[in-house]
């Protein structure tokens, strides 16, 4: 082998630096490798923000019954119970590496309500959370003593014939050579699949997203389970064409942007479980009550405006930044005109 390392890490989003982060102070040599540049994942997608019971009301177990109710039951109890429980932890260690979460005038967590939340549970750093998120743990990363391979993408696993994966096959981008790692343990954190754009959705997933991991997984005999449960998310931007699959996050929603259809009604609480408002939605365009693009797209309207009327003015410019850029590029104006979603 080219080279040998104790861990060879795959995938350079947040789950793959964290890695990386714990493994800082181990004695264990380390190498991450992923196939863009580090960072470049579906982490620095995530916009809205990120879930932990940290309101004097919250709970990690009241966090586990609300994601209980929202995964229909079909939660794998072990791994949401090490979610809920380790989320206070993690802010905290992601806040102690410079993470800046918006905060409250007395200097506590600014949290806000999310889809099926039933107490505020939402942290945010503005409409750009999973950049933030990202940003530091990239440049924590960087500090370490591990051994990065940028632009390597993982084309296969390789094993000792009994069945234990004892590295990878990795194609170097740049100069189109293939790079063979042997390593005493093998990490996969390859992130999501959005990108194969099943039944023809568009996707707000990065466009790294690809499904990698799985293939890789597969071909060694591993055993994949709920390839069924993809989430959808409810609210991508249908119009302009060039914004289409674009996300828009629900933290809008959340401070008062109403879900309203062609007839101008109401139809749905916009805080509902992602799956039920996806449905709600993809269930109005069907039956003729949504509004067509000139490219043919249909979609709801996101009452946007609402919310400066609910907030006070200004109130959607100042905590979603991100939105009125990439709307104005158009001559759109989301805190005077409502956007099309889908």
């Amino acid at each position: 082998p080219e080279i040998e390392t104790d861990v060879l890490i795959i995938g350079g989003g947040g789950a793959g630096a964290t890695a990386a982060l714990t493994l800082e102070g181990s004695d264990l040599s380390v190498h991450l490798a992923t196939k863009l540049r580090l960072g470049d994942s579906n982490t620095v997608m995530a916009e809205g923000g990120i879930q932990s019971a940290l309101g004097v009301d919250d709970s990690p177990r009241r966090h586990f019954a609300d994601a209980m109710v929202g995964g229909h039951g079909e939660n794998d109890p072990d791994l949401l119970r090490i979610l809920c429980e380790q989320g206070p932890e993690s802010i905290r260690w992601l806040s102690q590496l410079g993470c800046l979460f918006d905060q409250n005038e007395d200097g506590r967590f600014s949290l806000r309500g999310g889809g099926g939340t039933s107490v505020p549970r939402v942290l945010a750093c503005r409409d750009y959370t999973g950049l933030e998120i990202m940003r530091v743990l990239k440049d924590a990363v960087r500090l370490t003593g591990t051994q990065i391979l940028e632009e390597h993408v993982a084309m296969e696993l390789v094993d000792n014939g009994k069945g234990r994966v004892t590295g990878a096959i990795l194609l170097d981008r740049n100069s189109g050579k293939t790079v063979c790692v042997s390593a005493r343990a093998v990490i996969l954190a390859t992130g999501g699949s959005g990108q194969i754009r099943l039944q023809g959705f568009p996707t707000s997933n990065h466009v790294g997203a690809t499904g990698d991991g799985l293939v890789l997984a597969y071909r060694q005999g591993c055993r994949l389970i709920h390839l069924d449960s993809y989430q959808y998310h409810p609210s991508g931007a249908c119009y302009p064409e060039a914004l289409a699959g674009q996300l828009v996050t629900e933290a809008i929603r959340s401070i008062g942007a109403q879900v309203v259809n062609a007839e101008g009604i109401h139809f749905i609480d916009q805080m509902a479980y992602r799956d039920v408002l996806a449905g709600a939605i993809i269930k109005e365009t069907l039956e003729g009550r949504g509004v067509e693009t000139p490219h043919g797209r249909t979609g709801i309207w996101l009452d946007t405006p609402m919310v400066d009327l609910k907030k006070g003015s200004g109130s959607l410019a100042r905590q979603f930044p991100g939105l009125i850029h990439r709307f104005e590029r158009y001559n759109i104006d989301p805190a005077r005109k409502p956007i099309l979603i889908y």
